[in-house]
């Protein structure tokens, strides 16, 4: 039985990973009423561009630097077209999502396996239970130690964190003060960009070693109702985050462990857990005031 626990917690903190680094970006991006539909498209983006790079130059670990740039590029597009041009929001990310999925999808070509190595870290990793779950990992799911408290900082406790909490809470008022909203907005959609990219190359070069069409699977989706779930606070986004990791991970290690259900309900269990969740949280937490309304200077 201790067995199970240990490969169901084991399997939920390695699902969870690639979520937490899209989350800590679109954390970030809501907080300042940057509404970020193409997380999606950042994720399975960052996954392609990471095998493709890691195949061209034989590192991962470059590989995984293609993948955040190809995050980056995608936020680059919502950011200009939602914070220069004041195109809807909406239609801006479901339209780079579906961009992105056809064109991975077109590109993909199959690839010699290339994979980030793990790294066990000598005494946390023999913990019972929790040590092998926390303490050996792929190199990549480090970076949390210092992307979380970072996140944390810049938002709370920076200058620029400041403003771009102002520009997602009252924009009339921040602009007012000398706050360049739109510009704040693109600069938290940009950090998003960089993160998900780096948490669907994870996914790519990090779990799976090889990309496949839409890898992804709605992560993207899933990661917007992890910062919901958690009331935008950053906390509540990583207990959001794990909760559905645990939820995918029931898909992978309950038939390992002998248990047999229907494996649809299990593929679609992280989903109708997103639904509900978002359900019951979103109406028991207040979101930024100005979370996805368009600011455009000068018009009421």
């Amino acid at each position: 039985m201790l067995d199970g626990v240990e490969l169901v917690l084991a399997s939920a903190v390695r699902l969870s990973v690639p979520l937490v680094f899209a989350a800590l970006g679109e954390w970030v991006a809501e907080r300042a009423g940057a509404l970020n539909i193409s997380v999606e498209g950042m994720m399975l983006g960052g996954a392609f561009a990471a095998v493709t790079g890691a195949s061209v130059t034989g590192s991962p670990g470059l590989g995984l630097l293609f993948g955040v740039a190809a995050g980056l590029l995608v936020a680059f597009v919502h950011a200009c077209f939602s914070h220069r041009l004041t195109v809807n929001t909406y239609v801006v990310g479901l339209t780079l999502n579906v961009l992105v999925l056809g064109l991975t999808s077109f590109l993909a070509t199959r690839s010699e396996p290339h994979q980030v190595g793990k790294q066990a870290i000598p005494v946390l990793s023999d913990i019972p239970l929790i040590g092998g779950a926390l303490f050996d990992q792929r190199l990549p799911a480090y970076a949390l130690v210092v992307l979380v408290p970072f996140a944390w900082w810049l938002v709370h406790r920076s200058r620029w964190g400041l403003e771009a909490r102002a520009a997602g809470e009252n924009p009339r008022s921040a602009d007012v003060t000398g706050i360049d909203v739109n510009k704040r907005r693109r600069q938290a959609m940009l950090i998003c960009g960089v993160l998900a990219g780096l948490g669907g190359a994870h996914l790519a070069v990090g779990e799976v070693g090889l990309f496949n069409q839409n890898m992804t699977a709605g992560r993207g989706y899933l990661v917007i109702a992890a910062v919901i779930f958690g009331g935008w606070t950053l906390r509540g986004t990583l207990a959001g985050c794990l909760v559905f990791g645990a939820a995918d991970a029931m898909r992978l290690a309950l038939p390992a462990l002998g248990y047999q259900l229907n494996p649809q309900l299990l593929v679609a269990a992280p989903y109708l857990l997103a639904l509900v969740a978002m359900t019951f949280f979103a109406s028991g937490h207040r979101g930024p005031a100005a979370l996805g309304v368009p600011f455009v200077r000068g018009v009421p």
